[in-house]
């Protein structure tokens, strides 16, 4: 069985290589280049769940980064048992074929509770008063203590956030690299999600994204000479590309304002209540689902989304089959925006009553994704002090809230969760094997396996 290593560099696209990366543009050169069709949703979780099962959303049951549990009236993203995954994974399939084959899957999502044999998955510490300590968390438990040993605590407030930086993408190369050194796994499945926060931040602006474009062609070299010195065999692909944007579709103050949400009001702020509201949306950069509460507006807010510029597509469940996102998870309706636009969260009609959370890096508490959050506000020139002296209060072990995210969505410049895009701006899939010009994403769990040279094995047990 063939080592192999597979590198999900987010955001990559042909678009990108060029002079800033120097060592993917070379290596490419030397490989067979396709491009991934884009899925729907073309995000995260989607995408890698498409990925080591071969089957689409609507079997996985991962329609987005988050979904409405409609039984506990509650709005989840960025949950992380493998346990919402529905579909066998490539390598319990592997494993029944070999019962010497082990994966380490570093940092792809749903990584707790899965049947990797080593995993590791960011995971900050939520102690009782208050505070958020960055740390990760891993299987076995003890390989988090080993890895943190050799390389320090992970790199959380790099991660995500306005402080994001090339730490956290290098800290997972570094850490894969150690986890294969000491077990030496089958299949390795590394998270680089470095260009993910830059081109959502600045698009496709090379005046502004060449720097990080550099560093990830240095991250990805060191990884992929690492792993040919071992003799496996390296596969380099991405989830989806990113194109530019620039109009934000607030989606739920257009829902509000034809009477469908609901909010109860504390300490004078406006708190979401999706389980009180007739009709709501949870975005998820271009795509968002619309749940609905009472079946008697269903005609009403489908035209009302159908006639809201910036909106591409309305899909009710009979729709979605065409595209492969129908399940019990997904929204009565699944609305498209069209190349220029995106979705936000926001609901409340003035930013004095937005939710505390909105001022937050808080991926767990918004009803839906929230890009700006890369972003601190720049309309308070104090800004970088406020900050400061919350990290000081956080440092010296005091309760704080970082309340310093802006609330100006046309920051964002680059989405992606569409299908119809450009080909250079599709997801990518080089390596050593001629796969053609271009994969659907549940081919790419065949071109992996491929890799593993698995089916010359497989006949041999029949």
């Amino acid at each position: 069985m063939k080592k192999t290593v597979v590198l999900d560099v987010v955001g990559l696209s042909y678009s990108l290589i060029g002079e800033h990366t120097p060592f993917l543009k070379q290596w490419f050169a030397k490989k067979h280049q396709a491009t991934i069709d884009p899925m729907l949703p073309a995000l995260t979780t989607s995408v890698q769940s498409t990925y080591v099962t071969g089957k689409w959303p609507s079997e996985t049951g991962i329609v987005g980064n988050g979904w409405y549990d409609r039984t506990d009236s509650e709005v989840k993203f960025w949950k992380q048992s493998n346990k919402l995954v529905a579909g066998e994974k490539i390598w319990e399939r592997a494993k029944k074929i070999d019962p010497n084959f082990t994966v380490s899957k570093m940092f792809w999502w749903y990584n707790m509770y899965s049947t990797a044999d080593f995993s590791a998955t960011p995971r900050p510490q939520y102690p009782s008063d208050g505070l958020k300590i960055p740390d990760c968390y891993t299987h076995p438990g003890d390989l988090r203590d080993r890895l943190q040993k050799e390389l320090g605590t992970f790199p959380l407030f790099q991660f995500w956030g306005p402080a994001t930086t090339i730490k956290s993408s290098r800290w997972i190369a570094d850490a894969s690299m150690l986890v294969d050194k000491w077990h030496n796994p089958t299949l390795t499945l590394i998270y680089l999600p470095h260009l993910d926060y830059c081109l959502q931040k600045f698009g496709q602006d090379f005046s502004k994204i060449a720097n990080d474009l550099r560093e990830i062609d240095d991250v990805c070299r060191d990884l992929i000479q690492y792993y040919e010195q071992q003799g496996a065999e390296v596969i380099v692909l991405s989830e989806y590309g990113i194109t530019n944007v620039s109009k934000p579709i607030h989606i739920n103050r257009i829902l509000r304002e034809a009477g469908m949400i609901r909010y109860r009001e504390e300490r004078g702020l406006e708190m979401f209540d999706g389980g009180a509201s007739p009709a709501f949306a949870t975005p998820d950069h271009q795509i968002a689902h619309v749940y609905i509460n009472d079946p008697s507006v269903f005609d009403k807010v489908r035209a009302l989304l159908e006639k809201t510029p910036g909106i591409e597509l309305v899909l009710d469940k009979e729709q979605q089959k065409k595209y492969h996102i129908d399940h019990e998870r997904s929204g009565d309706l699944v609305v498209v925006a069209d190349a220029e636009s995106w979705f936000t969260y926001y609901y409340w009609l003035d930013d004095a009553r937005a939710p505390d959370y909105a001022r937050l890096v808080a991926i767990h508490q918004k009803p839906g994704y929230d890009p700006v959050e890369m972003f601190m506000d720049q309309t308070n020139p104090l800004i970088k002090l406020k900050a400061g002296y919350k990290l000081g209060r956080k440092l010296l072990g005091f309760r704080y809230l970082m309340n310093v995210i802006s609330l100006d969505a046309t920051l964002v410049k680059g989405s992606h969760g569409r299908v119809d895009t450009p080909p250079d701006y599709h997801p990518v899939f080089v390596s050593s094997k001629n796969v053609g010009k271009s994969l659907s994403a549940i081919d790419v769990y065949d071109r992996i396996w491929d890799a593993l040279s698995m089916e010359t094995v497989e006949k041999q047990m029949q």
